[in-house]
Protein backbone atom coordinates (compact mmCIF):
# COMPACT_ATOMS: atom_id res chain seq x y z
CA UNK A 1 0.00 0.00 0.00
CA UNK A 2 2.87 2.37 0.77
CA UNK A 3 4.36 1.66 -2.66
CA UNK A 4 1.01 2.43 -4.33
CA UNK A 5 0.84 5.74 -2.48
CA UNK A 6 4.36 6.62 -3.65
CA UNK A 7 3.31 5.88 -7.23
CA UNK A 8 0.26 8.15 -6.89
CA UNK A 9 2.41 10.92 -5.39
CA UNK A 10 4.87 10.61 -8.27
CA UNK A 11 2.06 10.86 -10.83
CA UNK A 12 0.68 13.96 -9.10
CA UNK A 13 4.04 15.73 -9.33
CA UNK A 14 4.46 14.53 -12.92
CA UNK A 15 1.16 16.15 -13.93
CA UNK A 16 1.86 19.29 -11.88
CA UNK A 17 5.08 19.93 -13.77
CA UNK A 18 3.96 18.64 -17.17
CA UNK A 19 3.13 22.17 -18.33
CA UNK A 20 6.83 23.05 -18.44
CA UNK A 21 7.51 20.07 -20.73
CA UNK A 22 5.11 21.07 -23.50
CA UNK A 23 6.26 23.68 -25.97
CA UNK A 24 2.86 25.40 -26.17
CA UNK A 25 2.83 27.13 -22.80
CA UNK A 26 0.58 30.05 -23.64
CA UNK A 27 -1.76 30.97 -20.85
CA UNK A 28 -2.61 30.77 -17.16
CA UNK A 29 -5.99 30.96 -15.47
CA UNK A 30 -7.73 30.74 -12.12
CA UNK A 31 -11.04 28.93 -11.65
CA UNK A 32 -13.24 29.49 -8.59
CA UNK A 33 -16.28 27.45 -7.68
CA UNK A 34 -18.81 26.95 -4.89
CA UNK A 35 -21.14 23.94 -4.74
CA UNK A 36 -24.14 23.35 -2.45
CA UNK A 37 -25.32 19.73 -2.22
CA UNK A 38 -28.50 18.44 -0.64
CA UNK A 39 -29.74 14.88 -0.21
CA UNK A 40 -33.42 14.79 -1.14
CA UNK A 41 -33.78 11.07 -0.57
CA UNK A 42 -31.42 8.22 0.24
CA UNK A 43 -30.30 7.80 -3.38
CA UNK A 44 -31.17 11.23 -4.79
CA UNK A 45 -29.01 14.37 -4.47
CA UNK A 46 -29.39 17.87 -5.89
CA UNK A 47 -26.36 20.07 -6.67
CA UNK A 48 -26.13 23.81 -7.33
CA UNK A 49 -22.79 25.25 -8.46
CA UNK A 50 -21.62 28.79 -9.17
CA UNK A 51 -18.24 29.38 -10.81
CA UNK A 52 -15.98 31.98 -12.41
CA UNK A 53 -13.07 31.24 -14.76
CA UNK A 54 -10.29 33.58 -15.79
CA UNK A 55 -7.73 33.56 -18.61
CA UNK A 56 -5.03 35.80 -20.17
CA UNK A 57 -2.70 35.26 -17.19
CA UNK A 58 -5.75 35.43 -14.89
CA UNK A 59 -6.31 39.09 -15.80
CA UNK A 60 -9.71 38.67 -17.52
CA UNK A 61 -12.90 36.78 -16.77
CA UNK A 62 -13.50 34.29 -19.56
CA UNK A 63 -16.84 33.01 -18.27
CA UNK A 64 -19.03 32.58 -15.25
CA UNK A 65 -21.88 30.15 -14.86
CA UNK A 66 -24.59 28.66 -12.69
CA UNK A 67 -25.26 24.91 -12.85
CA UNK A 68 -27.94 22.75 -11.25
CA UNK A 69 -28.39 19.00 -11.43
CA UNK A 70 -29.92 15.85 -9.98
CA UNK A 71 -27.87 12.75 -9.21
CA UNK A 72 -29.38 9.31 -8.66
CA UNK A 73 -27.37 6.42 -7.20
CA UNK A 74 -28.36 3.27 -9.05
CA UNK A 75 -26.37 1.09 -6.63
CA UNK A 76 -23.08 1.07 -4.74
CA UNK A 77 -20.96 1.42 -7.87
CA UNK A 78 -23.10 3.23 -10.45
CA UNK A 79 -24.85 6.59 -10.59
CA UNK A 80 -26.54 8.80 -13.17
CA UNK A 81 -26.90 12.57 -13.29
CA UNK A 82 -28.71 15.18 -15.39
CA UNK A 83 -27.81 18.86 -15.14
CA UNK A 84 -28.22 22.23 -16.83
CA UNK A 85 -25.65 25.02 -16.99
CA UNK A 86 -26.24 28.63 -18.01
CA UNK A 87 -23.00 30.33 -19.02
CA UNK A 88 -22.09 33.93 -19.72
CA UNK A 89 -18.94 33.80 -21.85
CA UNK A 90 -16.63 36.37 -23.42
CA UNK A 91 -16.87 36.08 -27.20
CA UNK A 92 -14.86 37.37 -30.15
CA UNK A 93 -16.45 40.83 -30.11
CA UNK A 94 -15.26 41.33 -26.48
CA UNK A 95 -18.81 41.12 -25.12
CA UNK A 96 -20.45 38.49 -22.93
CA UNK A 97 -23.17 36.23 -24.34
CA UNK A 98 -25.16 33.37 -22.87
CA UNK A 99 -24.61 29.72 -23.63
CA UNK A 100 -26.97 26.94 -22.59
CA UNK A 101 -25.53 23.51 -21.82
CA UNK A 102 -27.16 20.21 -20.90
CA UNK A 103 -25.33 17.23 -19.39
CA UNK A 104 -26.18 13.55 -18.98
CA UNK A 105 -23.66 11.61 -16.86
CA UNK A 106 -23.06 7.94 -16.19
CA UNK A 107 -20.48 7.19 -13.50
CA UNK A 108 -18.89 3.97 -12.25
CA UNK A 109 -16.71 3.76 -9.13
CA UNK A 110 -14.82 1.10 -7.22
CA UNK A 111 -12.80 1.24 -4.00
CA UNK A 112 -9.71 -0.95 -3.62
CA UNK A 113 -8.01 -0.47 -0.29
CA UNK A 114 -7.72 3.26 0.31
CA UNK A 115 -7.97 4.08 -3.39
CA UNK A 116 -11.19 5.17 -5.08
CA UNK A 117 -11.25 4.57 -8.84
CA UNK A 118 -13.93 6.20 -10.97
CA UNK A 119 -14.87 6.59 -14.63
CA UNK A 120 -17.47 9.07 -15.84
CA UNK A 121 -18.93 9.46 -19.32
CA UNK A 122 -20.64 12.80 -19.93
CA UNK A 123 -22.87 13.55 -22.91
CA UNK A 124 -22.93 17.31 -23.48
CA UNK A 125 -25.08 19.57 -25.65
CA UNK A 126 -24.31 23.29 -26.07
CA UNK A 127 -26.36 26.06 -27.67
CA UNK A 128 -24.90 29.51 -28.31
CA UNK A 129 -26.55 32.92 -28.45
CA UNK A 130 -23.50 34.57 -30.05
CA UNK A 131 -23.88 33.80 -33.75
CA UNK A 132 -20.77 34.38 -35.83
CA UNK A 133 -21.37 31.84 -38.59
CA UNK A 134 -23.82 29.15 -39.65
CA UNK A 135 -22.15 26.57 -37.40
CA UNK A 136 -23.07 28.61 -34.31
CA UNK A 137 -26.78 28.14 -35.08
CA UNK A 138 -26.51 24.39 -34.57
CA UNK A 139 -26.41 22.55 -31.27
CA UNK A 140 -22.91 21.27 -30.51
CA UNK A 141 -22.51 17.80 -29.03
CA UNK A 142 -19.57 16.40 -27.14
CA UNK A 143 -18.68 13.18 -25.36
CA UNK A 144 -16.40 13.50 -22.34
CA UNK A 145 -14.63 10.63 -20.60
CA UNK A 146 -13.04 11.30 -17.21
CA UNK A 147 -10.87 8.83 -15.26
CA UNK A 148 -9.92 9.57 -11.65
CA UNK A 149 -7.95 7.94 -8.82
CA UNK A 150 -8.29 9.32 -5.28
CA UNK A 151 -6.30 8.23 -2.23
CA UNK A 152 -8.74 8.32 0.69
CA UNK A 153 -6.28 8.19 3.60
CA UNK A 154 -7.98 6.99 6.81
CA UNK A 155 -8.20 9.50 9.70
CA UNK A 156 -6.50 12.18 7.59
CA UNK A 157 -8.28 15.24 6.12
CA UNK A 158 -6.19 15.39 2.93
CA UNK A 159 -7.12 13.15 -0.03
CA UNK A 160 -4.83 13.56 -3.08
CA UNK A 161 -6.00 12.57 -6.55
CA UNK A 162 -5.14 12.54 -10.23
CA UNK A 163 -7.48 12.57 -13.20
CA UNK A 164 -7.60 12.65 -16.98
CA UNK A 165 -10.45 13.86 -19.19
CA UNK A 166 -10.84 14.06 -22.96
CA UNK A 167 -13.45 15.84 -25.06
CA UNK A 168 -14.66 14.25 -28.31
CA UNK A 169 -16.99 16.08 -30.74
CA UNK A 170 -20.11 14.08 -31.67
CA UNK A 171 -22.49 14.27 -34.64
CA UNK A 172 -20.07 16.58 -36.42
CA UNK A 173 -18.86 16.45 -40.01
CA UNK A 174 -15.40 17.58 -38.86
CA UNK A 175 -12.58 15.03 -38.74
CA UNK A 176 -11.51 16.14 -35.26
CA UNK A 177 -11.26 13.10 -32.94
CA UNK A 178 -10.28 14.85 -29.69
CA UNK A 179 -10.91 18.56 -29.22
CA UNK A 180 -9.48 18.94 -25.71
CA UNK A 181 -7.48 17.06 -23.07
CA UNK A 182 -7.26 17.81 -19.34
CA UNK A 183 -4.67 16.38 -16.96
CA UNK A 184 -5.30 17.17 -13.30
CA UNK A 185 -3.69 16.69 -9.90
CA UNK A 186 -5.20 17.96 -6.69
CA UNK A 187 -6.19 17.42 -3.11
CA UNK A 188 -9.53 17.36 -1.31
CA UNK A 189 -9.37 18.85 2.19
CA UNK A 190 -12.17 17.90 4.58
CA UNK A 191 -12.89 21.03 6.60
CA UNK A 192 -15.90 19.80 8.58
CA UNK A 193 -18.25 16.84 8.36
CA UNK A 194 -20.34 18.71 5.79
CA UNK A 195 -17.80 20.80 3.88
CA UNK A 196 -14.57 20.42 1.94
CA UNK A 197 -12.12 22.52 -0.06
CA UNK A 198 -10.54 21.28 -3.27
CA UNK A 199 -7.29 22.64 -4.72
CA UNK A 200 -6.44 21.44 -8.20
CA UNK A 201 -3.81 21.99 -10.87
CA UNK A 202 -5.01 21.44 -14.45
CA UNK A 203 -2.96 21.24 -17.61
CA UNK A 204 -5.37 21.73 -20.50
CA UNK A 205 -4.57 21.31 -24.18
CA UNK A 206 -7.12 22.67 -26.68
CA UNK A 207 -6.88 21.47 -30.26
CA UNK A 208 -9.74 23.55 -31.64
CA UNK A 209 -10.00 26.16 -33.08
CA UNK A 210 -6.20 26.31 -32.65
CA UNK A 211 -3.61 24.63 -30.48
CA UNK A 212 -3.58 26.25 -27.03
CA UNK A 213 -2.03 25.05 -23.77
CA UNK A 214 -3.32 26.42 -20.46
CA UNK A 215 -2.07 26.02 -16.90
CA UNK A 216 -4.95 26.40 -14.47
CA UNK A 217 -5.32 26.54 -10.70
CA UNK A 218 -8.83 25.64 -9.54
CA UNK A 219 -10.22 26.38 -6.07
CA UNK A 220 -13.57 24.82 -5.13
CA UNK A 221 -15.66 24.78 -1.98
CA UNK A 222 -18.42 22.21 -1.39
CA UNK A 223 -20.98 22.21 1.40
CA UNK A 224 -23.62 19.56 2.16
CA UNK A 225 -26.82 20.36 4.01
Amino acid sequence: MMMNRKVLTFLIFLIAFSGSVFSQKKDFGLWYGVTARHQIKKKLNVDLTGSMRTFNKASQTEEYFLEGGLQYKLNKHFSAMASYKIIKRLEEDSKYYYRHRLFLDLKASKSIGNFDFSARFRFQRTNKTYINDFEDLRSQYCGRLKLKVLDDIPDFPFSPYISYENFRPMFSDKSLIVSKNRYSAGVEIQMTRHSKVEIEYIFQRDFHPELLDSNIIALNYTVKF
